[in-house]
């Protein structure tokens, strides 16, 4: 059953282990070895400037993915994404040339995207009679799963006497074995050229109510990409919580693992706007926690609200971008993703150079908290305005 390409089961096992691959191993990694990382010469300056060039890696994925026209080339696009994310891992194992890094995580960001927005594009094709609201919500929970799983390895080879260039070696073995599974299954049957289906550049997608949530889901990159690149070293600059960011951390998988699932339930019985600024105003909170308090319990709820709220919001604006775009779905996947990708990519920047003038986290995370609110804003905009001009059908 599990190595049945069409069985739904293997399809969303090997949707998760995609993103396992593409988000953990290729960039949230990146979040757990950091502090580490910082233990060993690297600054914070450079390591802001390497998040924000994961990230343009990132957005170049997401828009390329827009122009990718049939099925097997998003296939083929797909594969190449997980084989880069692997190599790009080996590179920080074995390398320290920061010129050499840059690239790196440059090509592991467009690996990232192939992964995540190809990937889950793929995996929305292919489930079959079945309600694909939840059945998505249990292909996000990879995301989570991401966290855990690299953050579980990073923590293993710790403590059994290792360093951080051994975790990225152990990091991109992992990765090699769930890609085999992942390539197998996320493919389809080989077709006459003549009868393969291309998706064309459709400019008739670009409706008043894509463009909002495009907007909206940029704030959100801003709102993810802070604490996804900061929160382990964001607790532990706190008084009397230095250590304690690597449990925070843990605490954003564990939480983003069932979120998924629940959020696209709650999308399912209620509706997609509402859920998601629901989100959004949670995720804020969590942003606030550390500005405010530096009690262990308050930040591991900081984390908890982190991983519960951006890892759904991934799913919701995918899912309902994918539904807009009909039977396409990678195309407004992709186009928000690149919004989304926009704001990861300014985000990292404005952080460094906020951390550079005040010399701790505060304002970084009050303009962020300030960002994400406007993103609320937008969507409540688009609930007043635009849903009734452009209904979305859920589909289940």
């Amino acid at each position: 059953m599990l190595f049945d390409r069409n069985n739904n089961a293997a399809i969303l096992l090997a949707g998760i282990l995609a993103l396992v691959i593409g988000v953990g191993v290729a960039r949230f990694a990146f979040t757990s070895l950091l502090p580490a990382m910082l233990e060993e010469d690297l600054s914070i300056a450079f390591a802001g400037l390497l998040a924000s060039i994961n990230y343009v890696g990132y957005l170049s994925g997401s828009i390329f993915s827009i122009f990718i026209k049939d099925i097997h080339a998003k296939v083929k696009f797909f594969r190449i994404g997980l084989v880069l994310c692997i190599l790009t891992s080996l590179v920080l194992a074995f390398n320290e040339n920061n010129i050499i890094w840059l690239i790196s995580r440059l090509l592991a960001g467009f690996g990232a995207a192939m992964a995540l927005v190809v990937g889950s594009a793929i995996v929305m094709s292919k489930l079959q009679n079945t309600n694909k609201t939840k059945a998505m919500g249990i292909h996000f929970s990879g995301l989570g799963f991401s966290i855990l799983v690299s953050d579980l390895i990073m923590r293993a080879v710790f403590s059994s006497g290792g360093n951080w260039q051994n975790a990225w070696f152990i990091l991109a073995i992992a990765g090699t074995v769930f890609a085999c599974y992942s390539g197998y299954i996320l493919s389809f049957e080989k077709q006459p050229a003549e009868q393969v289906v291309k998706h064309n550049f459709d400019k008739s997608l670009f409706t008043p109510l894509v463009i909002v949530l495009a907007l909206a889901y940029f704030t959100e990159g801003v709102g993810m990409v802070v604490q996804a690149t900061f929160l382990p070293d964001i607790v532990n600059s706190l008084p009397g919580l230095d250590g304690y960011g690597g449990y925070a951390w843990l605490a954003v998988g564990l939480a983003g693992i069932p979120s998924c699932i629940i959020w696209m339930r709650l999308a399912h019985k209620y509706n997609s706007i509402d859920i998601m600024m629901v989100a959004m105003a949670l995720q804020v909170v969590g942003i606030l926690i550390p500005i405010f308090s530096a009690n262990i319990y308050l930040n591991l709820i900081s984390g908890i609200l982190f991983g519960a709220t951006f890892i759904g919001l991934v799913s919701l604006f995918m899912n309902y971008g994918g539904q807009l775009a009909g039977k396409n779905p990678v195309f407004i996947m992709g186009l928000i993703t690149a919004a989304y990708g926009v704001g990861q990519v300014v985000a990292p920047l404005y952080c460094v150079a906020l951390i550079a003038k005040f010399h701790n986290y505060n304002a970084a995370l009050y303009l962020t908290a300030f960002i994400v609110c406007c993103g609320i804003l937008l969507l409540k905009y688009a609930q007043t305005n635009l849903i009734v001009k452009t209904p979305v059908k859920i589909i289940g």
